[in-house]
């Protein structure tokens, strides 16, 4: 999607993809800090495009975390109980550390490896898709994140008439 508008607020819109970075300093700052940019100059087409993008990108990628860690926590208990499945659930000051142990421990160990892997993918693909959205936003071009998740529906470009526009409008027929 390769529009460009006339007169964008191309600061503003970069400023909102640049604002879900505070989420490493606020928690929750990546919804907020766009919602707040977004809802200053939602009259703007080129920005409303923009902050419901970075948003719906924001929440997605939220959910997607916390699948993952959900995930991660009952594949531990999962594993974890079928290490000590045999065995007597107890707690004793004489822990011995015998090296069968750590072979029956191999799918857990592959397990949160896969795990911290996807992760990262996803912290590093976060940061990806952020910053080219912001090249693109200061550009003046719109911008679509992959793997996103529309909660907010974007507004088709071309579409943005206020009501008192369309009752002006004698050609529309659809009063």
């Amino acid at each position: 999607m390769e529009t460009q508008t006339l007169n964008p607020d191309k600061t503003v819109a970069s400023l909102i993809h640049l604002s879900t970075f505070s989420k490493y300093f606020i928690p929750f700052g990546n919804f907020i800090a766009p919602l707040i940019l977004w809802t200053i100059k939602k009259n703007d087409p080129f920005v409303d495009e923009h902050g419901k993008q970075a948003l719906n990108f924001q929440i997605s990628f939220f959910l997607y975390f916390v699948f993952l860690v959900s995930v991660g926590i009952s594949g531990i208990v999962f594993f974890g109980l079928q290490q000590h499945a045999a065995e007597v659930f107890f707690f004793s000051d004489n822990f011995r550390f015998e090296p069968y142990h750590l072979t029956n421990a191999v799918p857990l160990f592959i397990f949160v490896a896969i795990l911290a892997l996807l992760i990262i993918t996803l912290f590093i693909l976060d940061i990806i898709f952020v910053i080219n959205a912001t090249m693109k936003a200061s550009e003046g071009r719109s911008y679509t994140y992959p793997l996103t998740i529309n909660f907010i529906t974007p507004t088709p470009v071309g579409n943005h008439q206020s009501n008192n526009e369309q009752f002006n409008n004698t050609q529309n027929p659809t009063l």
